[in-house]
């Protein structure tokens, strides 16, 4: 399945969550909290199977982190290589994401956003230009924007326009100078998962 595309109200309505991070959501389900769709407001009587659980587990961090089925499987696979619990292992890695990364930082409004600087060139790490979203930063780790007046304007208007006002422990941002670095990698208790990784977990290890 590919990335989704469509209007992302719909999947927080269809949550019930804002697993986007955007004040905007949160705004939409205060108006709004019932499902998407005509009979959205009725709950259904039908009893969800462990499988769908576990499948609507997944989809909450599929669509958090806006990855396709084939990536997600890649990034389970990396994780179950890792020594320690798979779970956890699975959310540092994606937390530990250059897209993500710059979203927590408040360098770029939304991982979306974050995503087209790296596509289109504005970022570099350790003064080499990546143009990989996913991109797996380390320890000491340093992100600046690309030496051009398009690329330090448009950061710098993402910074005036953040609403980080406090970052997580695990990164540090300087405004000034317009960079960030990811001081170590995240541990699981840094992380609010919007999702129960250990149902992911035993979906894919059936």
């Amino acid at each position: 399945m590919s990335r989704f595309t469509g209007p992302r109200g719909k999947i927080v309505r269809r949550f019930g969550m804002n697993i986007y991070e955007n004040p905007k959501f949160d705004r939409l389900l205060a108006k709004r909290p019932n499902a998407p769709g005509i009979h959205g407001v009725k709950k259904s009587r039908k009893k969800v199977s462990d499988y769908g659980l576990q499948l609507t587990e997944k989809q909450k961090l599929k669509y958090t982190y806006g990855l396709r089925e084939r990536q997600f499987r890649v990034f389970f696979a990396k994780a179950q290589r890792k020594k320690g619990i798979t779970g956890d292992n699975l959310l540092i890695l994606l937390e530990s994401r250059l897209d993500n990364v710059i979203f927590r930082m408040g360098m770029a409004p939304t991982r979306d956003a974050a995503r087209q600087l790296i596509c289109h060139g504005h970022i570099k790490i350790n003064d080499r230009r990546v143009n990989v979203a996913s991109f797996i930063l380390r320890e000491n780790d340093e992100i600046t924007g690309k030496n051009s007046a398009k690329s330090r304007a448009l950061i710098q208007r993402y910074f005036e326009d953040s609403s980080k006002d406090k970052v997580p422990e695990w990164v540090a941002v300087d405004k000034e100078q317009l960079k960030g670095q990811m001081l170590r990698s995240p541990i699981r208790s840094d992380i609010q998962s919007v999702a129960n990784e250990q149902l992911v977990v035993e979906l894919y290890s059936k």
